[in-house]
């Protein structure tokens, strides 16, 4: 039960009475005066309840780790999901076993999973939030390689002295090789093409 209508003598007691019907408080209801009722003469005569209706608040957090959940069970992956926010951000890490079809190649399938987990998460809140996918730490590892990488090929542009594209890769994984290589003064970094195919080359200068 997600919502309730309540009359009580007064408005504060009609609310109190849908509390308890929903077993919570104030803070997690949003509350709709239907009617703020009337005390009548001597608080008898043509008096009128106070009518309201007390809905539950939907947590935008707990409904993208509910679908989270849903998206897991339908790929066979039993994971245990952690939330964590942090302003705008929110960090949800997935562990369990099988967690590698959760993850992908090269981290497609954890990335869509994020662009679908960040659209259910801003269809139940009122403000924009951003969310951050990881499994079993994959991000941290992922991260880890890219500087590898971004560093090795550097070399080879130096050593060759021609550009190198990359394969395309998400906006924030892009923004990892142009950190890593952001105080190389023999190379410069930038990005071409539309998303979903963006993707960064590494260039003498």
């Amino acid at each position: 039960m997600n919502q309730v209508t309540t009359t009580g003598q007064t408005v504060d007691k009609a609310i109190e009475s849908a509390l308890k019907e929903l077993n919570t408080t104030r803070d997690y209801v949003e509350v709709k005066i239907i009617d703020e009722g009337k005390k009548g003469v001597f608080g008898i005569f043509g008096s009128r309840p106070a009518i309201v209706k007390v809905m539950l608040k939907i947590d935008p957090v707990e409904e993208a780790k509910q679908f989270l959940k849903d998206v897991c069970r339908q790929m066979d992956v039993d994971v245990t999901i952690h939330a964590e926010r942090d302003g705008k951000r929110v960090f949800f890490s997935l562990s369990g076993e099988n967690i590698g079809n959760i993850i992908g190649k090269r981290g497609k399938t954890l990335n869509a999973l994020q662009t679908l987990t960040q659209i259910v998460l801003n269809h139940h809140s009122s403000q924009f939030l951003i969310a951050i996918l990881d499994a079993e730490n994959y991000r941290k590892r992922r991260e880890e390689s890219l500087i590898q990488l971004a560093n090795h090929l550097a070399r080879k542009v130096i050593r060759e002295g021609k550009q190198i594209s990359l394969e395309p890769m998400p906006s924030y994984e892009r923004k990892i090789i142009h950190s890593a290589l952001a105080n190389e003064d023999r190379v410069t970094t930038y990005s071409v093409g539309t998303e979903p195919n963006r993707h960064l080359v590494i260039a003498p200068k």
